[in-house]
């Protein structure tokens, strides 16, 4: 059996019992908690390729993933709950979906589905990312004691590069 975040034994979905509509913490996660959901060598993989192509610092890159980690954990803590990262963020996630075989095995052990990255430009839908959108998905990372890095999930105006409008999970 896997290891999960909550301690060994514990599968992803059991004893959890953190949603936003139940709204219970059982614990408080770390930075080193949120980059142990991927094995080192991936984590440093996945940052290295995030320094590169987008020109930041290590550390610079190693925060983006973090909090695209805590993300993508919340996603799984809130199944049904449309999240939404901020343009820093959805950067991170952009670089893990690229390894498509690690990021749908993370999905499975973690989420115990795939959590689909889905560009939020379809004009019959209703927007699901912006500031709003963005403003709720920090509060449900807080809820669950996911760490948050302020200076990564503010919004300037800055849309999403790659998607143009904006993305959210698949929920």
């Amino acid at each position: 059996m896997e290891t999960h975040p909550n301690g060994p034994g514990v599968r992803p979905g059991e004893g959890d019992n953190m949603s936003i509509t139940a709204g219970l913490n059982t614990r408080t996660w770390t930075d080193a908690d949120v980059r142990a959901l991927v094995p080192a060598p991936l984590f440093t993989r996945l940052t290295g390729r995030v320094a590169r192509e987008e020109l930041v610092s290590t550390e610079q890159a190693e925060r983006i993933m973090t909090q695209a980690l805590a993300f993508l954990q919340a996603c799984a803590l809130n199944p049904g709950t449309a999240l939404s990262p901020s343009p820093q963020v959805d950067i991170g996630w952009h670089a893990f979906v690229l390894y498509t075989r690690d990021y749908a095995e993370f999905c499975q052990r973690v989420a115990g589905r795939f959590v689909h990255h889905v560009p939020d430009d379809d004009p019959a839908e209703p927007r699901r990312s912006g500031p709003d959108a963005i403003a709720a998905t920090v509060a449900a990372l807080r809820l669950v004691g996911l760490p948050v890095d302020e200076d990564l999930w503010q919004v300037t105006g800055v849309k999403c590069s790659q998607c143009h409008e904006g993305c959210v999970d698949s929920t």
